[in-house]
């Protein structure tokens, strides 16, 4: 029983009312009770409730009608209804209306505590599931962590060691090396693999938006708050938060986020009443976010506060080894996936791929092998289906530097310029490209 969850009765009996609200309180939660559905919706549209105990029969209101005016306020709001034994199908209707479940009087308090501790669990599933889809659908496309080579075999071992405790992580590396898979591979192994895995981009919300995404907010917090809306902060309890490039939070909001790792607990945009969450964080950075603290870019505090256990991704480049194996995996995934008859990648290819250096590491690499399944037309990776064959014959021709500017410049060309169909093929997202331009000093000539 946990009194952080909020429930609340809506029921025109004094009687079964008072008893209803002993029984909750009794098993530690946190309950208001009040006696027409005006009240109710009133309570609702104030704060936010897990659970409504709601009466078929109100004076004022119909059951039903209250139960679409709930789902309208927030649709994540579970609903019980109570009625007498002859408006059972009235029940079974308000279930189809969105209805979690019913209870029919005259019930007991250990009925109701089994009831309770079913839904509360249905929906701690609910909610990990559709974090598990949203996962499937935008996860970083390599779907595990993959290396024979030595600093593979000591990241393996490090993860084993750390992944026990609830200590942060901040993992560093440069984009496309997986520090969001490494961030999973910790908690698959930790004691919270049950609870979600949320991962936030923080390099893609403005500050504004970010808000709101971690903390959620109430409805009416703002102009478009047409209903609360729980916050990243509030989905992880239980699990893991996975802050992805840390380093791009804005002042403000550093401040706000050190206070919530400090005292793991945090107010709902528009909202007063504190929200208590377990959750364990693990924050990426493809900045040095030392140096970054050095510039004064990044507070000292939080930065300490995050690197409590620090992780290196290695690049590609210092892990060739590794080639061999990822391209294999991604060819298998990527045949399957398009039902090719590609059955292996040509000595030739192989050598051409040892020979680049991937700047857009593993997730470069991953996209490469997919143009060459697409575009391959015999049952073997040539090294002319490869996008890298000119930049890799550029290799010990010039710096790191100079190859990366060429190999960026091809792909833009080779795109038409398009900045997002160019960092989709580079494994990097738009903002490290448009950093990429204005170091090289890139642009489209007319």
């Amino acid at each position: 029983m946990n009194p952080d969850t909020r429930i609340l009765v809506i029921d025109d009996e004094p009687i079964l009312r008072e008893s209803l609200q002993a029984w909750l309180e009794r098993d530690n939660y946190t309950v208001e009770a009040v006696g027409s559905g005006k009240e109710g919706l009133e309570r609702i549209s104030q704060i936010p409730f897990d659970l409504v105990f709601l009466d078929l029969k109100l004076e004022d209101i119909n059951g039903i009608q209250v139960l679409s005016r709930i789902k309208e306020e927030d649709p994540d709001t579970a609903v019980v209804m109570i009625t007498a034994y002859g408006s059972v199908p009235s029940a079974v209707e308000a279930m189809k209306e969105g209805a979690e479940d019913y209870l029919l009087k005259p019930f007991e308090p250990e009925e109701l505590s089994v009831l309770i501790e079913k839904i509360i669990s249905h929906k701690a599933r609910e909610r990990e599931n559709i974090y598990l889809r949203q996962e499937k659908q935008e996860r970083s496309r390599f779907e595990s962590l993959l290396g024979q080579s030595e600093v593979m075999q000591e990241i393996f071992n490090f993860i084993e060691d750390i992944a026990p405790t609830d200590s942060t992580v901040l993992i560093a590396g440069e984009t496309g090396t997986g520090k969001e898979l490494a961030a999973k591979a910790i908690h698959a192994t930790s004691h919270r693999c049950e609870g979600p895995f949320v991962a936030v981009n923080c390099g893609s919300l403005p500050e504004q938006l970010m808000e709101s995404e971690l903390f959620g907010y109430e409805q009416g917090a703002f102009t478009d708050a047409k209903q609360s809306k729980k916050g990243r902060l509030e989905l992880a309890n239980s699990g893991t938060l996975f802050l992805d490039e840390v380093g791009e939070i804005g002042p403000r909001m550093q401040i706000d986020l050190l206070r919530v790792l400090e005292e793991h607990s945090f107010t709902r945009l528009g909202g007063t009443r504190p929200i208590k969450t377990d959750f364990r964080v693990i924050a990426a950075s493809n900045r040095d976010l030392a140096r970054t603290v050095r510039e004064g870019g990044f507070r000292e505090d939080l930065y300490y506060r995050l690197n409590v256990i620090p992780l290196e991704m290695p690049p590609l480049r210092k892990r060739k080894e590794d080639i061999p194996l990822l391209a294999e995996h991604f060819l298998s995934r990527f045949r399957q996936e398009t039902n090719k008859e590609i059955e292996h990648i040509s000595r030739q290819a192989l050598d051409l791929m040892m020979l680049y250096d991937w700047p857009g590491n593993v997730r470069e690499l991953e996209n490469a092998i997919e143009r060459a399944v697409v575009v391959g037309k015999s049952k073997n990776i040539q090294p002319e289906d490869l996008p890298i064959s000119r930049e890799a014959e550029m290799l010990g021709q010039g710096s790191l530097q100079e190859m990366e500017k060429a190999h960026i410049l091809h792909v833009l060309k080779q795109n038409d310029w398009n900045i997002s169909r160019s960092a989709k093929v580079l494994g990097i997202d738009r903002s490290t490209l448009y950093k990429k331009l204005q170091r090289y000093n890139l642009r489209q000539k007319a």
